[in-house]
């Protein structure tokens, strides 16, 4: 028997990346035997390897806001062959759609977006006063219109490679022998979702004081930031920018705690299975929660929250300067006992 094929066209954030991965295991549970494959970022295929319910990871070399017809259709006439009998598209852009129409996928399931008609053909309404969660939009695509979800959602989990585990300890010469927590101090969204830098730099200072170790984790646009906190303080390690993103799954699986603004890193950090303390500012967990059991929530719910905005329209930001570094050792101390 020929196994169900299906080609999901996917996210361009991280934290939606992981997310998806909800939608994969749903897959599994509608179609035990299919075969799924990802069309994504090259950034992402890594990331996508660490999820066993992913086949291959298809890299859609296209930049974030480009058209890019012409290599959509070249990627599309190499997938034609694999004759895929669905196709779900998570972005909601007409361009994002063009893959699996070119690539001749019969069925062509996504929601109503920019004007696609014809190029998906099972079009789905968005409720989003019935699917108020990222993870809950992508689930839902997983299953035939009007199908209640299962709940509770599956949540995602990503492998951890030991060996790269251990390489990277001995690489950047860090050390498990007494409690680590990771700070992760960046947001590629923008200022209104990080916490200020004078708090986590506090955050630090104290959780060295109690006997951790601190790793600070992000991308090369954080390293800033990550000297910030770091700055003389000993047991402090400033590791943006010399880790990769499944290096981070490796190192955060090793953490006592993990403490992040809502970004792509929280969701790693959840997915891997390792207390999360989350602090929202201009989101809400609302929309976009840590998917573990094991997290606590900071968020306040000011008048002005969630305003979804880069940065504060007020100027005060005071959705996360509100957040004391008292309340996060609270939530540190309730989350990781």
């Amino acid at each position: 028997m020929i196994p169900f094929q299906i080609l999901i066209i996917g996210p361009a954030w991280v934290g939606d990346m992981v997310m998806a991965q909800s939608l994969y295991l749903s897959l599994h549970q509608v179609h035990p035997a299919c075969l799924i494959d990802v069309a994504a970022p090259a950034w992402s295929l890594p990331l996508l390897a660490r999820m066993p319910q992913v086949r291959h990871g298809i890299e859609l070399p296209i930049g974030h806001q480009q058209l890019g017809l012409g290599v959509r259709w070249r990627v599309a006439r190499k997938l034609r062959n694999q004759a895929y009998d669905l196709a779900i598209v998570l972005p909601r852009s007409f361009k994002s759609a063009l893959i699996p129409w070119f690539a001749g996928v019969p069925q062509r399931r996504g929601y109503r977006g920019e004007m696609r008609y014809g190029v998906i053909n099972e079009m789905r309404p968005m409720d989003p006063s019935r699917l108020t969660q990222t993870v809950q939009r992508f689930v839902a695509l997983g299953y035939p219109q009007d199908t209640p979800q299962p709940a509770p959602i599956a949540k995602p989990r990503l492998t951890v490679d030991r060996t790269n585990q251990q390489g990277l300890l001995a690489k950047l010469n860090l050390t498990t022998q007494r409690p680590i927590v990771a700070l992760m101090p960046g947001a590629e969204y923008g200022p209104a979702k990080q916490w200020p830098v004078e708090y986590y730099r506090n955050l630090a200072r104290r959780l060295v004081e109690v006997n951790n170790n601190v790793w600070i984790l992000g991308s090369a646009k954080e390293r800033t930031l990550g000297d910030q906190i770091a700055l003389g303080l000993p047991a402090v390690s400033n590791l943006c920018g010399r880790t990769t993103l499944v290096d981070a799954v490796d190192l955060l699986a090793l953490v006592h705690v993990a403490i992040t603004n809502d970004s792509g890193l929280m969701h790693i950090a959840a997915a891997t299975g390792v207390p999360v303390v989350a602090i929202y500012g201009s989101s809400t967990p609302d929309y976009t929660p840590p998917l573990t059991d094991r997290a606590q929530v900071i968020y306040h719910r000011l008048e002005c929250s969630p305003c979804f905005a880069r940065t504060c329209r007020y100027g005060h930001y005071n959705c996360l300067k509100g957040i004391s570094v008292d309340e996060v050792l609270i939530a540190i101390k309730h989350i990781a006992k």
